[in-house]
């Protein structure tokens, strides 16, 4: 490995093609030539259609839905890349995928998430950059640099200018494990917090137990760093709407938004679901309520600065 390549050249796999080309926009940089794509009997194969010898390459792939085949083309485009003598790979991953399984929850559970760090390093790529982990601590399941971005510097202005009195505005965390993140959102905007106190008595199922802090008659922003099947957003803002809440709205950084989640917020008391591009909508989940903010900018900045090799961390100053 080298401190940087020559050049920087981006390339995307087939996960996120919209945002590599907004980020190579904001780069002024085109996106590299490449093909990926799958063999008749499902087998992926990637064809690098222009020289990478001694380049900066970053590829721009989040392991999303269909997380098995995206994560594969990631790795095998790392190989491709590595074998072709590119000067420093870059796994660019806005969403990273099996991230929730980052611990022994019981007996006999795998950690897929360390699994996933050790094949994307093994690939070949020197480093990772990517955005609001479900689990900070997966940072250190690389042995490899990792750039964490965070969603919450996105996030945040949009309600900041929303917003401009915000005497009865107050940032909910849905759940313990999101109460830092949350704090961050409401010191950011200066305004108090409250918390969701839930149990979730199966994966993906939650049950609001109590709400902790002063809600009633406010308006209110539920802060997550994912949205999955919409459970524990949706019954959060039942909740919060029960216990007095004037109106609730919700943002995250990555809309997985499986199974019956666009059905849930669609009947849900959530007046306006912000998100980020970390993941790619389809044309059937982008509904009236949902509105779609922008990683490019942020992520191009990144990106100039790791091959600038200056720092990344002031970016969330």
């Amino acid at each position: 490995m080298i401190s940087h390549g020559k050049n920087i050249k981006i390339f995307t796999a087939n996960s996120n093609v919209n945002l590599a080309r907004e980020i190579s926009q904001n780069l002024d940089l085109p996106v590299g030539e490449s093909l990926v794509g799958k063999f008749s009997d499902g087998e992926i194969f990637v064809n690098i259609q222009e020289t990478v010898r001694g380049s900066d390459v970053f590829v721009v792939q989040s392991t999303s839905y269909p997380v098995n085949d995206n994560l594969m083309e990631l790795l095998i485009m790392i190989d491709a890349f590595r074998r072709a003598s590119a000067g420093r790979i870059t796994a660019v991953i806005p969403y990273f995928g099996y991230a929730r399984q980052d611990r022994k929850a019981k007996a006999r559970d795998p950690i897929s998430a360390k699994l996933v760090a050790d094949l994307i390093a093994r690939a070949g790529a020197d480093r990772v950059l990517t955005m609001d982990l479900h689990a900070p601590q997966i940072q250190g399941f690389f042995d490899i640099p990792v750039d964490h971005l965070l969603g919450v510097p996105l996030l945040s202005p949009y309600y900041a200018q929303k917003f401009e009195k915000r005497d009865d505005i107050v940032v909910v965390s849905p759940d313990f494990g999101s109460v830092t993140r949350a704090r961050n959102f409401a010191q950011r905007l200066n305004i108090p917090i409250a918390i969701i106190d839930k149990r979730r008595p199966k994966p993906n199922v939650s049950e609001v137990m109590n709400i902790i802090g002063d809600i009633k008659g406010k308006s209110v922003i539920l802060v997550d760093d994912m949205i999955d099947t919409a459970g524990t957003i949706t019954h959060g803002a039942k909740a919060l709407m029960e216990r007095g809440a004037k109106e609730v709205y919700a943002c995250c950084t990555h809309p997985v938004l499986s199974g019956p989640a666009i059905e849930r917020i669609e009947e849900s008391p959530i007046k306006e679901l912000v998100v980020l591009n970390t993941i790619e909508l389809p044309e059937e989940k982008k509904i009236d309520k949902i509105k779609i903010l922008s990683v490019a900018p942020l992520f191009a900045e990144a990106i100039e600065r790791i091959y600038e090799d200056i720092s990344v961390s002031t970016l969330f100053i």
